[in-house]
């Protein structure tokens, strides 16, 4: 039986960078930094973004974007200043999808790695609800 949700990791260049870009945009914490140390495949940092366990290992990403994202979930009222935050470090915003009314607002952002990101304002049970109006 699943449980929940274990961990994201992001292979990044530079984990300083990306620790900058969670920290700022995403409130993480770190919890673990390897230094020099490899346990796993690199050295690597982990976060704790709203409970959830993210993990930076360092390498070279996969090539090319795509829509495959991570979506954060924030309060309606923080989307300025997250775009506010976003916009600061020089990061690339995508434009949202076309949306109805009622099914929350969003945020697309790639890192300097080609990840996209989404800080997302509404809820699974918001959306059903909206689609299930028509």
């Amino acid at each position: 039986m699943i449980e929940g949700l274990s961990h994201i990791t992001f292979v990044v260049r530079d984990l300083d960078r990306m620790e900058t870009i969670l920290t700022t945009v995403l409130d993480a914490r770190r919890t673990y930094d390897s230094g020099d140390r490899t346990f796993s495949l690199s050295r690597e940092r982990f976060f704790d973004i709203g409970g959830v366990w993210v993990a930076t290992m360092e390498g070279e990403p996969r090539p090319g974007r795509s829509y495959d994202h991570v979506a954060f979930r924030m309060a309606p009222e923080a989307y300025d200043e997250r775009l506010r935050r976003i916009r600061a470090l020089g990061l690339e915003v995508r434009e949202g999808r076309s949306r109805v009314e009622g099914e929350g607002r969003s945020i697309y952002f790639h890192d300097d790695d080609g990840h996209l990101f989404e800080l997302h304002s509404g809820t699974l049970e918001e959306r059903l609800r909206r689609y299930a109006r028509g």
